[in-house]
């Protein structure tokens, strides 16, 4: 595999809420997507997540507990089977590292 420019990958989205492959590794794969406003509730049964931002923020509405806000350069782990709802300010740029 070649290196890659993780903000040059953004550029080349072209939908919203859309998860695009950039690489695997170890049976996990990583998703770059940009989104604006909500995405709406559903929960991962049987696998955590890891999302990160990179440019804008994050909201992941959570029926369990508080939000979670996660700004440019933050991360969250999502628990498995954790109803959440994420809300993206506009042109919110992130990463999510999940089981493939």
């Amino acid at each position: 595999m070649n290196k890659l420019n993780i903000r040059e990958q953004f550029t080349l989205l072209s939908e919203e809420w859309a998860p695009k492959i950039i690489a695997q590794c170890n049976g996990q794969s990583i998703r770059i997507l940009k989104g604006t406003g909500e995405l709406g509730w559903h929960k991962h049964e049987d696998d955590e997540k890891v999302i990160v931002v990179f440019k804008g923020q994050l909201t992941l509405k959570l029926k369990s507990s508080n939000d979670v806000v996660l700004d440019a350069g933050e991360m969250y782990v999502m628990p498995k089977g954790v109803d959440h709802c994420p809300v993206a300010q506009p042109d919110t740029h992130f990463m999510m590292i999940e089981p493939s």
